[in-house]
């Protein structure tokens, strides 16, 4: 097969080397019993995991971004699922022009959105750091929402739920038994792809901190500009550990052929 397509096998190895090239050199720093940033690494040590545990600004930035991704993702979710309803089961008029404008937050620049929200909210309304850190995520987060259990609908057959209600069954029992089955994939879809967005987000998250109030992905930016050692690069792997955490218990719960469709 290689020697068939050697192109096309070359531009495979290249894709497969910028993808997976990153994370190797990420995980040789962060195992390195060097002190700077260097690879290949100078021995194997655990000493800077050790050391990110330690680090106090590191354990409250992550409760932070854990509390304002969790938050955030329940209020996406929240008014995404009613608003994908009406968009694709309503005669809302001017349907096009209302689904567009849900998708805005995706057009414009995560840190345009910032400076408004940090000018309307924190300064204008006195919200919080951290009330204003989930409200702008929960702006962020809400096209994902829309659009993803949208597409549930979307492909879903509506002769189901018509054949419920004629079948004798009120609206809120065709919503438990027919339409939230159908949504499922799509809501558990949005979930992780929401907590994920939210949870590395910072450009928006960079505008919206305070003072004793950061996340995760900020903190680490702050650390890097006066400190050369692989803490961050410890930090990292960590994140990247529980992202595959997510994969694997969303694999064995539910599948990805069912969240993600075929």
């Amino acid at each position: 097969m290689i020697l068939r397509r050697p192109i096309l096998s070359l531009l495979t190895a290249i894709a497969f080397t910028l993808m997976l090239g990153p994370v190797v050199i990420l995980l040789g720093v962060a195992f390195t019993a060097g002190s700077t940033l260097a690879f290949p690494p100078q021995g194997l040590s655990l000493r800077w995991f050790a050391a990110a545990l330690e680090y106090r600004p590191f354990i409250d930035a992550f409760a932070t971004s854990l509390t304002v991704a969790l938050a955030s993702t329940v209020l996406a979710l929240a008014l995404g699922i009613p608003a994908a309803l009406a968009l694709q089961r309503g005669t809302l008029p001017g349907r096009r022009t209302v689904e567009a404008l849900f998708f805005t937050p995706i057009i414009v620049p995560e840190l345009v959105l910032g400076l408004a929200l940090f000018q309307q909210v924190m300064v204008g309304l006195h919200i919080t750091a951290l009330g204003t850190l989930v409200i702008g995520h929960t702006v962020l987060l809400l096209p994902y929402a829309v659009r993803v259990v949208g597409a549930s609908l979307a492909l879903a057959d509506p002769r189901l739920e018509e054949a419920a209600r004629g079948l004798g069954a009120g609206p809120v029992r065709t919503f438990f038994t027919v339409t939230l089955p159908v949504m499922r994939p799509g809501i558990i879809s949005a979930t992780i792809l929401a907590f994920i967005t939210s949870l590395n987000n910072v450009p928006l998250s960079l505008l919206l901190t305070g003072p004793g109030v950061a996340t995760l992905p900020v903190e680490m930016l702050n650390y890097v500009q006066s400190s050369f050692d692989p803490v961050v690069a410890a930090v990292s792997v960590i994140l990247l550990v529980l992202s595959v955490a997510v994969a694997f218990a969303t694999e064995r719960l539910a599948g990805f052929t069912k969240v993600f469709g075929r």
